[in-house]
């Protein structure tokens, strides 16, 4: 090492302090620099793959197929490997056991006698595949990714060249031993297992995974161990959160919500929410009203019974109805949310059934109302109160519940900065003339990324507070979040569901884009968000999800110049024919970024008995000409930072300021 490196060092007594517990983890000169020949080896390895999902909606089949197959990655790297080696069905088996190894060993049908050439032939094509995604990894993170019981037997095959003359026999010899001891099925699944998590680096998920489908509670299990993973906060994500943490007005928006797509199992089965008061409640004060703008939408509602889809269309009613009181109430106390108009209720004439909605006075398709007072039409009956009391205690108290809420706490904000890419749910809400709209937060106007921080501080303020007062203003601050119109997560002139429900003009159904999705292809409004967050317009790109882009009527999913990249492509089937696909994925690798979009997929089942894949098509959005490495990116800069650090402490070792030990 040259003197102009060994010779820094800073001798503030700070310093020295810190450079001596540094040396408390390397004691030596030799452990010092080892330290830093490893990490600079690092920085020089490629970037791992980051891949981008958004808006999944609680379709888990989907989401938990594009993670197995890395959105076609893996598909790629076996095509790669063997290329016309292989038939295109044998390379779809290969695919197939890797996503779904237990299950497809099941379906194998062959004689005792050939299943050990069968389990030899797929064990070393699986090796293969395993040894090309661990690549740009070094030994010791792949290391960490083995299961125990097999950690060195992978080891040994991965890291080996099985056509190495003097290793070629030892490598054989562990696959015939393995299929011997009849390992051959367990190591099978721990092997496709491993290169499903080395085929993903890190995963971010770009919000929305609750509502809608019927497995949010089954996602939310696969992220809880997932290995590497962040969360932006979507709106719909937002409302659970709220829920979980004892909001009255947001607890209705949950089960109004799943009510309306037929999805009262998730909170009853799954998290335990004990609904019977609503349903007893719904019964005693709305049967043998008009149910029809409160039926049950979705395919699955054709399996039920007309009985059980009108339970939910009662219970659906009653809880919204509570909801309009609560929200009122809430708008009340927070006159600088201006939302006055969202109120609703004070401004219906119940004699006539009328309401005026803008100024405009519109007639009502139906005004059954039993529990609505009209001289005091925000306040709740002492029914619905002790309702309302008992779902906040179930809710706060679901076990399961909270637990999933608390990984989008603890993995979760309201945005991202990494690796040089902003990522958010929804938007930075803009003016029309592309200022930063402001947002009223505890009386001060605040815009922008200030903005985000401090809504993101009310919403972890709204869950783990234990002052009342303040929790309270958390929760009411998380409801703004759903549906405030300069909310970053909604962002919309209004959330129209009195309309919808109670309506038949569909010029009050209509709800305005704030200007930022109207402008976002404007190439000065992307790069002036993109430096609010400290980031380089030249190099960065922003990644968005919430709005669906309509494919079918030609719209992309590229905005600005590349710039911003909006992956919302419908993976919730309730928005597939909107966009005439079934989901985008965005795959940043070191090689650049490409943009999956993904056609619908059939079930889990299809794709094992049939092989039955996801069919994706990639396009190239930034092909770099020298590969991204480690030393390009946050982790990059960390490392970069710990080397500096260890050359300080050499130095310091030999200018005599710090003892080594022996």
């Amino acid at each position: 090492m040259n003197g102009g490196v060994t010779d820094r060092i800073c001798t503030k007594e700070r310093d020295i302090d810190y450079l001596t517990l540094l040396a408390k983890q390397y004691p030596s000169i030799s452990a010092a620099t080892t330290e830093i020949i490893n990490l600079q080896a690092i920085l020089d390895l490629p970037k791992g793959t980051e891949h981008f999902i958004s808006d999944v909606h609680g379709e888990y089949e989907s989401f938990r197929h594009v993670l197995k197959n890395a959105s076609g990655v893996v598909k790629t790297k076996i095509n790669e490997i063997f290329g016309n080696a292989l038939r295109e069905s044998e390379k779809q088996d290969l695919a197939t056991l890797i996503y779904y190894p237990e299950e497809k060993l099941d379906q194998i049908d062959i004689s005792e006698r050939d299943m050990k050439d069968w389990y030899t032939t797929a064990l070393y094509r699986l090796i293969q595949v395993a040894k090309r995604v661990s690549s740009k990894y070094t030994r010791s993170k792949v290391r960490k990714a083995f299961p125990t019981e097999f950690a060195y037997i992978l080891e040994e095959l991965i890291n080996e060249s099985e056509d190495r003359i003097n290793k070629q026999e030892y490598y054989n010899r562990i696959i015939e031993t393995i299929v011997e001891l009849d390992r051959a099925k367990a190591f099978i699944v721990a092997i496709s297992n491993l290169i499903q998590r080395l085929s993903i680096d890190r995963l971010h998920i770009i919000g929305d995974v609750f509502d809608r489908g019927p497995g949010a509670d089954i996602i939310m299990d696969t992220l809880e161990s997932y290995h590497s993973m962040d969360f932006q906060w979507g709106n719909h994500d937002i409302i659970w959160m709220g829920a979980a943490a004892g909001s009255p007005a947001l607890i209705c928006n949950v089960i109004r919500i799943t009510a309306r797509y037929d999805n009262l199992t998730i909170l009853e089965d799954r998290y335990g929410i004990n609904l019977l008061p609503l349903a007893r409640f719904a019964s005693d004060h709305y049967k043998d009203h008009d149910l029809k703008p409160f039926w049950p939408k979705g395919s699955d509602s054709l399996a039920k019974s007309q009985k059980d889809l009108e339970m939910t269309a009662l219970m659906h009613k009653a809880i919204f109805m509570i909801q309009m009181k609560l929200e009122g109430q809430l708008i009340y106390r927070h006159p600088e949310y201006r939302m006055n108009d969202r109120m609703i209720l004070d401004v219906i004439d119940y004699e006539k059934g009328n309401v005026i909605i803008d100024g405009k006075e519109y007639k009502l398709s139906s005004c059954d109302f039993p529990t609505i007072d009209p001289k005091n039409p925000f306040l709740l009956t002492d029914e619905e109160k002790e309702l309302m009391e008992r779902l906040v205690n179930s809710f706060q108290n679901s076990y399961r519940l909270n637990e999933h809420m608390r990984i989008l706490y603890s993995k979760g904000s309201m945005y991202l900065v990494f690796n040089q890419n902003l990522l958010i749910h929804g938007c930075i809400p803009l003016n029309s003339d592309g200022t930063f709209m402001p947002v009223n937060i505890d009386g001060e106007e605040c815009v922008g990324r200030d903005a985000m921080d401090r809504l993101e501080r009310l919403a972890r303020q709204g869950y783990y507070d234990n002052d009342p007062i303040r929790r309270e203003a958390g929760q009411d601050a998380m409801w703004y979040l759903w549906c405030g119109p300069a909310s970053p997560l909604f962002a919309k002139s209004k959330m129209a569901t009195f309309e919808r429900y109670f309506l038949a003009e569909k010029e009050t159904h209509k709800e305005v884009n704030n200007a930022y999705y109207l402008n976002r292809d404007n190439v000065e409004w992307i790069e002036k968000i993109l430096e609010e967050f400290d980031l380089d317009p030249n190099t960065s790109h922003m990644v968005n999800g919430h709005v669906p882009v309509k494919v079918v009527k030609g719209e992309s999913p590229i905005k600005a110049n590349g710039k911003l990249l909006v992956i919302d492509g419908g993976f919730s089937k309730a928005y597939q024919k909107e966009t005439g696909i079934a989901g985008y994925t965005l795959i940043y690798n070191s090689h650049g970024l490409k943009l999956v979009s993904h056609e619908p997929f059939e079930s889990t089942a299809k794709a094992i008995e049939e092989g039955m894949d996801i069919v994706s098509t990639m396009v190239v959005l930034e092909n770099l000409r020298d590969r991204r490495r480690v030393s390009d990116t946050d982790i990059g800069l960390e490392l970069k930072l710990q080397v500096e650090d260890l050359l300080q402490l050499v130095a310091a070792y030999r200018k005599g300021y710090i003892i080594e030990k022996k």
